[in-house]
């Protein structure tokens, strides 16, 4: 039998709501591997270099918000929607447009990279969506902490309905 089944509803909801956001950490990080050993596969020196350094700047956005995230610190949910939205928003622009200019690895032209396969296509969707799943995650963490932290309130002041 589970913990949780000595727990009252309310409080089984929300450690549920405190798994999300880790959980989707871990989907986060794997696409981040994922979509990273695909660059690594095409060859890293093929990227134009505002690609590649936008990539690290990335990454490192990555592993901080997922560092708050695994050590519960504050700051965590508002990580994860700034990375995860901004990745997402970046990864489209960046494979999923057509050539654009110095800050495209545009896929839709994979006719002039042959090193583009089904595998980059897979890590470059998987990678968005992980990003998209992560900043969800984020807000919805957010609001239901911000809930929680109100609910104390208005049960003693009455106010609750």
């Amino acid at each position: 039998m589970s913990i949780d089944a000595f727990r009252k509803p309310s409080e089984a909801i929300a450690s549920s709501h405190q798994r999300l956001l880790p959980a989707t950490g871990v989907v986060f990080a794997v696409a981040l591997l994922v979509h990273g050993a695909d660059h690594v596969r095409r060859g890293i020196g093929e990227l134009a270099p505002s690609v590649f350094w936008l990539g690290n700047v990335q990454t490192v956005g990555a592993l901080t918000a997922l560092y708050l995230v695994f050590t519960r610190h504050r700051w965590a949910p508002a990580a994860a929607i700034v990375i995860g939205f901004a990745s997402a928003v970046g990864f489209t622009v960046v494979h999923l447009f057509p050539d654009w200019g110095p800050l495209s690895d545009a896929f839709p032209d994979a006719h002039s990279h042959a090193d583009v396969t089904l595998f980059s296509w897979f890590a470059a969707l998987f990678e968005i969506g992980a990003d998209l799943a992560f900043g969800a995650a984020g807000v919805f963490t957010l609001r239901t902490s911000r809930k929680a932290r109100r609910r104390p309130l208005e049960t003693a002041t009455g106010l609750a309905g």
